[in-house]
């Protein structure tokens, strides 16, 4: 479990998160939604450790990671699974390389383990014999498939995910979205995911927050925010899905013309 107290963020004369308090539970898939500039993703930075709060604490299992020592924050790093927005793939190495080299960096395994484990994970996100395959000669879905694969390669207790259906269609958007939530329940991970997709919002939002301008405005699951009174919620729900919907039917037009 991952508990917020009192996080506050400044750059300058601008705030950028006004006194955040908040709890990511263990496992569920845990959104943090709203618009750009709402603070979604420096909230998450300071979660894993990337920027330091003004104030405010950030409990891992009640352990404070601002207040901890750099060898202390480098014991919960192990225990971290990022899903960056762009993949994060190294281009030059091929699958198994790229989801190796946490393996290498922070475990003594030997080497026929390390790739026991590698197959392990590749089987487990659907991409079993893709080993030696280059991130080049793969699709953008399997691509966000070989970066989870890479973020639960250590067994995390925490998985942060940054926008995990960037620059994918929906259909695939489901895939990725279904396969982080069962990943969660299947291990009993506190997964946090910052995304502005509606789609996740209602396939997986088990525990969702809500920013708008620096500050935590909402907070429920998908089943309560369609029932959400809060103007700015609304506002942000109706915008994000009539932009969703118009990017599908963009594609729909698109393959209707050139199947």
């Amino acid at each position: 479990m991952i508990t917020l107290h009192s996080i506050h963020k400044s750059f300058g004369e601008k705030t950028v998160l006004h006194g955040i308090d908040a709890v990511m539970k263990p496992g569920q898939v845990n959104l943090i939604i709203g618009a750009s500039g709402s603070g979604k993703t420096v909230l998450m930075k300071i979660m894993v450790g990337l920027m330091r709060p003004d104030s405010g604490q950030v409990l891992y299992d009640g352990k404070d990671l601002v207040a901890m020592t750099d060898k202390e924050r480098k014991g919960i790093r192990t225990e971290i699974g990022m899903l960056f927005q762009g993949s994060a793939l190294f281009d030059s190495l091929t699958v198994e390389q790229n989801i190796l080299f946490p393996l290498e960096m922070f475990t003594r395994q030997s080497k026929r383990e390390m790739k026991a484990r590698v197959n392990e994970v590749l089987e487990r996100v659907s991409l079993k014999d893709a080993n030696h395959k280059f991130p080049a000669e793969i699709s953008g879905g399997m691509k966000k498939r070989v970066a989870l694969a890479r973020a639960i390669v250590l067994n995390p207790k925490y998985l942060f995910c940054d926008e995990p259906n960037s620059g994918l269609d929906p259909k695939t958007s489901i895939v990725i979205d279904r396969l982080i939530q069962e990943i969660t329940y299947e291990y009993g991970i506190t997964t946090v995911v910052n995304t502005h997709d509606m789609n996740t919002v209602m396939e997986s939002g088990d525990h969702i927050v809500f920013m708008h301008q620096g500050q935590k405005q909402w907070e429920g699951n998908a089943r309560q925010i369609i029932h959400a009174t809060d103007p700015d919620l609304n506002s942000f729900i109706f915008a994000s899905r009539f932009l969703q919907e118009a990017k599908e039917s963009r594609m729909r037009e698109a393959f209707i013309k050139n199947p």
